[in-house]
């Protein structure tokens, strides 16, 4: 098990915590960019997440995983984003920005046909996604982008975990709906 990046901060230690941000760093662009921000928002978002987490490090109490403390941090920053107003509508989110790098090619780069149906394909979802309500965008980026289990969703959000089901189904099947449908 990797030691926890703060409590190895606590001991004087940085090199886990630099491991974390260098290991994180693009799940955490990633979760913003998925809840709407920009890639420059979610450069400045990421960031912010690091800062908080530094800075916050003589305070911290390890009471479960850290990767989900993490993410809290980022929820949180986000909520306070948004208060802010200064956050793009979720459809905008996830395409490619003018002067930004394109994701890299895999070996077999895939033919025109393949990769204008996985464009299409990409954006229908990204659509779908934005149609969902925040609390249920948010359990579903959580728990199916991110991977945490519902315990800990539940955690961060400070809902009860039957909630999280709640939403989670709730969101698969509005998604459903909307992709088999063509609603988007």
């Amino acid at each position: 098990m990797e030691p926890d990046p703060l409590v190895a901060l606590q001991n004087g230690d940085p090199r886990p915590f630099e491991a974390w941000v260098r290991q994180d760093a693009a799940s955490i662009l990633a979760f913003f960019r998925r809840l709407g921000a920009s890639r420059s928002e979610s450069e400045d978002l990421a960031q912010e997440v690091f800062l908080k987490v530094f800075r916050n490090r003589d305070h911290y109490q390890p009471n479960g995983r850290f990767r989900a403390f993490a993410f809290r941090v980022a929820r949180n920053a986000w909520i306070d984003h948004r208060r802010r107003g200064s956050v793009r509508p979720p459809s905008a989110a996830g395409g490619v920005e003018e002067g930004e790098e394109r994701p890299p090619i895999p070996d077999r780069a895939p033919s025109p046909e393949e990769r204008a149906s996985r464009r299409e394909q990409a954006g229908r979802v990204r659509d779908a996604l934005a149609q969902l309500s925040d609390g249920h965008r948010m359990v579903f980026e959580l728990g199916i982008q991110q991977e945490l289990p519902y315990s800990e969703i539940a955690g961060l959000l400070g809902i009860p975990e039957g909630t999280v089901k709640s939403r989670m189904f709730h969101a698969v099947r509005k998604l459903r709906e909307i992709l088999e449908g063509g609603e988007a």
